[in-house]
């Protein structure tokens, strides 16, 4: 079932063109996300679609009776109740089901109607009929569903009772989402839903919308949320929207082949486009020839040609040096105990950085990573315990919440009066590669995006030329593209890293160690995010396995059963992903025929021949139903091997 269509939008902002003849189609179930640039437009479309924003021309097509839940970015969640209290506006029917099965229930127990067979009954099967209802649409379960969510968004019951007006920001955006998930619309629209959330959280919510009910339509830049989640990509560039179908990973396998193959058409056209205008240009003149050149030059006239396929939009270009090399040894942290005096955040923390490591710090939100970071930077004083500096070290900081920029400076000026001993030319070339060009170098820092801002911040760190980056968050509010490019900087950067992320494929690119943090103490592990994640399982497993050995006196047989379950599972495992290869590799060579077919479309003497053209056209189309269906089984397929 379709549950929306979206049909030739345009939206323009005064003379800017926003979004031109934009389709897009959802169905029942369907997971899809929006990629694209900062500001090209996928939040409009996305308030557009939530009818919290106009549109110029086109179509929004949607049943009557569909229920929309949209979190925005940014939540104006205000309200006076408590955190229970506001989760309980979501059920108001039951509660008003609720208090009339109480008050049926006094009824019945009232003597008067007890007594009365005739009033009696009448009120027994209203009651039943009522109560029947109740059960079926969840009337027992929604507090227990209520208590789940709100667990899974980091909300225990020792907060029921705060005042939604004493949440942070970020809380306030957690809470309603959870309200969104509770309340399951139909179509649930998600704008940057990982905002805010750490990687235990991030995980819940992954294993939530796998299972969600109805449709999503999601805005995020967490590429690994991504993979995880959606099914169908729908990208947002030069005001216009392209379908590409799998997760987000396989859209930037498909795009470059896409337009690997749109160049070669392109460029085939394109030459036999040029003998045709060669011969007219030759024989036009000649008496003997004009008939010729005349019905080519009418085929040149006639054809549709190709435009030239659109290439990578404009990046940014940087990367991060060092003015000289600091000592092996960056830092020795010894029993560090970290916080404020009136409120300790945590402690026994002990961690070991060497030259040109790359060590990331993980935990949940509160654990004090931003807090050790600061404490390192000399910004907080450390409650206990030592942190021991290595030779040479120079430091550059970037702080999530950008405190160092100012507001009430231009964008050229933040960067100027740092260094004013460089011209103004050199510096507006600096900005050029973060994207600042022209007038966009006096804009005031203060009406920058968050993207903006953190351009700004990272210009401002590659300047100082530090050996040793301690990075926050540095991947909050950059787009994909940018990410990736910050990405490959920091590959290539001959220092030493220490950052904080929630950005799981950022840290499987980056890290080469792990630190997780607690209120207590610090874990090292040595790899990436992903031999953290497996590290971690495994630990969990063998301690699940000694409280198994240990029960084994009196449950021997048991034992025996998860042995064998195991065994089971991992048989079934294999058998699954053998699968999965095989319909990976049935994909690849469909997607191989459908290519070649479409390239034999765009050869001149096929597309003018009608006859050749639909045996063509019907059969392209049968490879991609095929296509399709094998794509859907291989969905399936990964869902099972998660599953297991």
């Amino acid at each position: 079932m379709i549950v929306l269509q979206v049909n030739q939008v345009h939206k323009s902002f005064g003379a800017e063109e926003i979004l031109s003849g934009v389709k897009l189609e959802v169905q029942h179930r369907d997971r899809v996300a929006l990629v694209g640039r900062n500001g090209a437009g996928k939040s409009t479309l996305l308030k557009i679609i939530a009818g919290e924003m106009s549109h110029d021309s086109g179509d929004i097509i949607m049943p009557k009776d569909l229920t929309i839940g949209y979190l925005e970015q940014q939540t104006n969640l205000e309200s006076d109740a408590t955190i229970w209290d506001e989760m309980m506006t979501i059920f108001h029917h039951f509660r008003e089901q609720e208090s009339k099965l109480r008050r049926l229930e006094a009824q019945m127990a009232d003597p008067d109607i007890y007594n009365n067979p005739e009033e009696n009954d009448k009120v027994m099967k209203e009651y039943d009929l009522l109560q029947h209802d109740f059960k079926d649409a969840g009337g027992y379960q929604y507090e227990a569903d209520t208590r789940a969510i709100l667990n899974g968004m980091k909300f225990y019951p020792e907060d029921y009772d705060k005042k939604v007006v004493s949440l942070s920001g970020g809380q306030k955006t957690r809470l309603m989402l959870a309200k969104h998930l509770l309340s399951k619309p139909q179509l649930l629209i998600l704008d940057e839903p990982t905002n805010h959330l750490d990687i235990e959280t991030l995980s819940w919510l992954e294993n939530y919308l796998k299972n969600y009910p109805g449709a999503l339509l999601i805005v995020s830049h967490d590429r690994y949320f991504l993979d995880q989640v959606v099914t169908l990509i729908y990208e947002v560039s030069r005001h216009r929207v392209k379908k590409y179908t799998g997760n987000y990973s396989r859209y930037l396998n498909e795009k470059a082949k896409q337009y690997e193959l749109d160049q070669k058409q392109f460029e085939k056209q394109q030459g036999e486009k040029a003998k045709l205008e060669d011969y007219v240009q030759r024989n036009l003149a000649r008496a003997s020839t004009t008939k010729m050149a005349q019905s080519r030059r009418k085929t040149l006239q006639k054809t549709e040609w190709m435009e030239a396929p659109d290439g990578n939009e404009k990046s940014a270009r940087f990367g991060f040096t060092i003015g000289k090399q600091s000592g092996n040894d960056v830092l020795n942290v010894q029993s560090l105990k970290i916080g404020y005096s009136s409120k300790p955040v945590s402690e026994n923390i002990s961690l070991k950085l060497y030259r040109q490591e790359s060590m990331a710090l993980v935990g949940p939100n509160g654990v004090g990573k931003s807090t050790l970071l600061k404490t390192i930077m000399k910004e907080l004083k450390p409650l206990d315990g030592d942190i021991h500096y290595g030779t040479g070290i120079q430091f550059g900081y970037y702080d999530q919440e950008q405190a160092n920029l100012k507001g009430n400076k231009l964008v050229l000026n933040e960067l100027w009066d740092d260094y004013p001993l460089i011209n103004e030319k050199d510096i507006r070339g600096i900005l050029g590669r973060f994207l600042f060009t022209g007038d966009d170098v006096l804009k005031p820092v203060s009406t920058l995006s968050g993207g903006e801002k953190a351009r700004v911040a990272l210009a401002k760190l590659m300047m100082q030329k530090a050996n040793v980056l301690l990075l926050d968050e540095p991947t909050n509010h950059l787009d994909l593209d940018s990410k990736e490019v910050l990405e490959n900087a920091l590959l290539d950067y001959p220092g030493t890293l220490l950052f904080v992320s929630h950005d799981r494929y950022f840290m499987n690119r980056i890290a080469t160690k792990v630190i997780e943090l607690t209120k207590d103490g610090t874990t090292e592990y040595l790899g990436d995010y992903d031999y953290y994640v497996e590290k971690k399982l495994e630990i969990a497993e063998l301690k699940a396995l000694d409280e198994a050995e240990s029960m084994t006196e009196v449950k021997a047989p048991t034992a025996t059963s998860t042995s064998q379950i195991n065994k089971e599972a991992k048989k079934l495992e294999r058998q699954l992903v053998r699968q999965s290869e095989e319909a990976e590799q049935v994909m690849e060579k469909l997607d191989q025929q459908i290519a070649e077919i479409e390239e034999q479309l765009c050869e001149p003497e096929i597309f003018q021949d009608h006859e050749r053209v639909l045996p063509l056209q019907n059969q392209l189309e049968s490879l991609k139903a095929s296509h399709e269906e094998t794509m859907a089984q291989w969905l399936e397929l990964q869902e099972k091997i998660e599953s297991i």
